[in-house]
């Protein structure tokens, strides 16, 4: 289901998905993804545009691949896509941190 998903994305609607017939010809591996996704947390003060983001990477990703990644950060509610380009919002819910500075490490 997930590669039915993924063969349809391109830039679009929200500057970032509209359905085609192209197939996908690389897939972001778990790496990748959490290298954009630091990457982004750790500049989300200035947004992005997706060029300016790849030119900036520590390591180079293909346009495709960086497209499939920022879609699913977008669906994760981890960024956000304006005219001005892709920015970092998600911060982590206190309840959260709290429950883990509470816990017994085993």
């Amino acid at each position: 289901m997930w590669v039915i998903l993924m063969q349809t994305l391109k830039l679009t609607e929200t500057g970032l998905v509209k359905k085609t017939d192209h197939k996908i010809k690389r897939y972001p591996n778990l790496n990748t993804v959490l290298m954009v996704e630091d990457f982004l947390e750790e500049h989300r003060d200035v947004p992005l545009s997706i060029a300016e983001l790849r030119r900036q990477l520590p390591k180079q990703v293909m346009h495709q691949t960086l497209k499939i990644i920022l879609e699913y950060l977008w669906k994760s509610g981890k960024i956000i896509y304006g005219p001005k380009g892709v920015q970092w919002i998600y911060s982590t819910p206190e309840h959260l941190d709290k429950m883990v500075e509470d816990s017994l490490e085993v």
